[in-house]
């Protein structure tokens, strides 16, 4: 397992959801929601440099959920995150970018939201923490298991736009 601390992103519409991991890659924990839009890629760089302030070795990279059908298929939502993600690598640019799979994450984690009591308005403000957790929970889990790192990495293919 490589040593560093992950950031997971859970794109969407209206919000970003944003999780880190301990420097050792074990655990997934919510850091805050983003609103997506002007300035969102910004506030990501700045939350990277906020953990880099705090931790010897920084963010090593970012995890991003790409949402695919059942079927595994990509759609609309899935051509949005890809589009996101060529932008946020440019912008974080060199430091890697990975999508992985995120099938039914934020299904999950408003499911376990609504088990834990969290009611409604409450929910819809950290549905995309939570999702941004699980995200980046399956993939310290998938390199753990497997010893490779999760998913696809991002090529750089323009410059930041934020």
């Amino acid at each position: 397992m490589r040593h560093g601390v992950r950031l997971g992103i859970d794109p969407g519409d209206a919000r970003i959801g944003v999780a880190r991991s301990d420097p050792g890659g074990f655990l997934a924990t919510p850091v805050e929601t983003v609103r997506s839009g002007k300035g969102d890629l910004r506030r990501i760089r700045q939350i990277i440099a906020e953990i880099a302030e705090e931790t010897a070795d920084g963010v090593v990279e970012v995890v991003v959920g790409l949402p695919r059908s059942l079927s595994g298929s990509e759609g609309p939502a899935a051509v949005k995150v890809r589009a996101f993600a060529d932008r946020l690598t440019a912008s974080v640019a060199p430091l890697p970018v990975r999508l992985c799979d995120e099938r039914l994450t934020t299904v999950s984690a408003e499911a376990m939201l609504r088990d834990r009591g969290t009611k409604g308005t409450k929910r819809r403000a950290v549905v995309d923490q939570a999702a941004a957790v699980l995200i980046l929970q399956h993939a310290l889990d998938s390199e753990r298991a497997t010893g490779n790192p999760p998913g696809e990495l991002v090529a750089r293919s323009q410059e930041p736009d934020d």
